[in-house]
């Protein structure tokens, strides 16, 4: 099972990425590639050094149960030095598991976009990309809405500013979270809460993910001391061709 509280399992053929946007400054994906390194774990002896790994290809195709994955949670799937063909093998695998649901997220928007002009989204593969702020976030959503994909969604975490007006048609689902670990940004109460009533009004799903390591109280703890509720309540919308 994974951690991440919207998905159920993860899924990293490829691991290793480069730093692209503000979102990237405290990654976790880098934090825990350097840990699995020094513990000697199967796919990071690169550390956080891009690393293609076929030999994971297979993993979904091995397990019956409906299972929701994130794909990639290490790393990029669409990252420059990402071969086209090694993508084609990811969406092979998963055209071959109509069981599972992948998620796919993505701060190369353009990539992806490109990526998808001459192919088929399948239809178990959900498309989102990271909304962390006005300048580099938000412009991903114009790439995502314009590929043919049954379901996309939008990561906007670590929320580090007020975004403002969002553009949410043709978008089913918002996650929204703070950012933790050492030297996390603090998350404002009203740039989540306008994110949500923006949901609301669209009628998009919105899941609330965490506070991080500052609390809506502007205080500095334990995110699970900080807890899940925004605005008085725990949100876990997801979108409903998941069930």
């Amino acid at each position: 099972m994974s951690r991440i509280e919207w998905t159920e399992q993860t899924w990293n053929p490829v691991t290793g990425c480069i730093k692209v946007s503000p979102g990237c400054k405290h990654c976790y994906a880098e934090t825990m590639a350097r840990r699995l390194q020094a513990m000697g774990a199967p796919g990071y002896e690169n550390g956080f050094q891009l690393s293609l790994l076929p030999e994971r290809l297979e993993q979904p195709l091995r397990r019956r149960k409906p299972t929701m994955y994130f794909v990639n949670s290490m790393s990029d799937l669409f990252q420059d030095g990402v071969p086209i063909e090694f993508i084609d093998q990811v969406m092979d695998v998963i055209r071959a598991t109509p069981q599972h649901t992948y998620q796919i997220l993505t701060k190369r928007s353009a990539n992806m976009r490109e990526y998808f002009s001459s192919r088929l989204v399948p239809d178990n593969a959900w498309l989102g990309v990271s909304v962390e702020d006005r300048k580099y976030g938000k412009p991903r959503i114009a790439d995502l809405t314009n590929i043919d994909a049954r379901t996309r969604f939008l990561s906007v975490e670590p929320l580090l500013e007020n975004l403002g007006s969002l553009e949410l048609e043709g978008i089913h689902w918002v996650i929204v979270g703070g950012e933790s670990g050492f030297g996390a940004r603090p998350m404002q109460a009203e740039w989540a809460i306008d994110i949500r009533n923006q949901c609301i009004r669209a009628g998009v799903d919105f899941f609330f993910k965490q506070w991080g390591a500052w609390g809506a109280d502007g205080i500095h703890r334990n995110k699970k001391a900080n807890g899940r509720q925004l605005d008085g309540k725990v949100w876990d919308m997801i979108p409903s061709v998941a069930v």
